[in-house]
């Protein structure tokens, strides 16, 4: 039997595939490893969930998710042609290098940064290359300056949480008018100033956003994408090509109502702000430091403490943050901004276990 499929396996397509956040299981732990947002969604879209008619599941959504596009559309002041909506913003990009990234040139994106870009890139069979993050790990806009293909970045970027102020990300965008900018945003509603506001200057900027972190509906997925409407048809196009009706109804509805509740989402963002503030204080104090982060988490590294042993002592104790098992980043822990009593607890902890080393 082994040998009779030996055949099409030829055919297949070799990938080394993106390795996702481990997904603990359980009631009594500490989830601070997937930079998931510690509060409960909008009551709005809760709401709005209960009030739910089942009987509206045995129709297609809406293909052109109409009415979170003018929810997002009213918030941002853009035109509806101007958003594009994915499941996540995982998909979302993931369509934005179908669309865009089509050319022999390589695309350039940071060598420390969201793994899945690599992935993405040898899925589809794009040529890459990766400018190292400077010795603070900074992004050097020079280093995006050089002929390309496209241009994707995250910022605040991943795992660092260091934000690239604007000037220097629209020097990046102005440098490339023949080349696609993408600028990965999943974490700016924590502190930083989104690059929106460059798309009416811009028609080669795409501003990649998402409902996981700042909205705390990552269950659901929902991402989106803001630029120029002949960017966005052109995603479009591409996304009907593969599968008109990927966003679900229950995703729609929950993420128009989300959208619309400014107060409950403002309130939540200034919590996690000031949990991050205080949990730096506290940290610094106990021998860690970590680069200025402007989002939900910190990457700590420790003066003493290795950090290999310091995630696995976390786990045995239901603490999870994450490990980077790589070059550079294998003295840091990603440590998510959760509670106040969760931060409490993780404090408590690396103060019994620093007493013990």
């Amino acid at each position: 039997m082994e040998d009779a499929m030996r055949g099409w396996e030829k055919y297949v397509r070799r990938v080394e595939p993106y390795v996702p956040g481990e997904q603990p299981k359980g009631n009594r732990l500490i989830k601070l490893n997937t930079n998931e947002n510690p509060y409960p969604p909008s009551p709005k879209a809760v709401a709005a969930l209960q009030a739910m008619e089942m009987d509206a599941l045995r129709k297609y959504p809406d293909p052109a998710a109409a009415g979170l596009k003018k929810a997002l559309a009213d918030y941002y002041g853009l035109a509806a042609n101007q958003i594009f909506t994915g499941v996540g913003s995982d998909d979302v990009l993931g369509m934005a290098f179908l669309t865009f990234f089509n050319g022999d040139k390589p695309i350039l994106f940071p060598d420390v940064t969201y793994s899945f870009y690599p992935v993405w890139a040898d899925l589809f069979r794009i040529p890459y290359k990766m400018p190292a993050l400077d010795e603070a790990f900074q992004i050097r806009a020079e280093d995006y300056f050089q002929e390309n293909g496209g241009i994707i970045f995250p910022n605040p970027n991943a795992p660092t949480g260091l934000l690239m102020e604007q000037g220097r990300v629209e020097e990046i965008v102005r440098k490339n008018p023949d080349a696609v900018v993408i600028v990965d945003e999943a974490y700016i509603d924590f502190g930083g100033e989104s690059a929106l506001p460059l798309i009416e200057n811009y028609d080669n900027l795409l501003v990649v956003q998402t409902f996981s972190k700042s909205r705390s509906m990552a269950g659901v997925r929902i991402g989106y994408a803001m630029g120029n409407p002949a960017l966005i048809e052109a995603m479009e196009n591409v996304r009907y090509s593969y599968n008109s009706y990927t966003m679900n109804l229950p995703s729609q509805i929950l993420g128009a109502e989300a959208v619309k509740d400014q107060e409950y989402f403002s309130q939540t963002v200034e919590k996690i702000r000031k949990t991050r503030e205080e949990t730096k204080h506290w940290m610094r104090k106990l021998g860690f430091s970590f680069p200025d982060s402007q989002a939900n988490f910190l990457f700590a590294s420790h003066e003493k403490l290795d950090a290999f042993t310091l995630f696995h002592a976390l786990k045995q104790e239901q603490i999870f943050v994450r490990y980077f098992q790589k070059p550079r980043l294998d003295r840091f822990l990603r440590i998510t901004i959760g509670t106040d009593q969760e931060m409490e607890v993780l404090k408590q902890f690396l103060e019994k276990y620093i007493r013990q080393v």
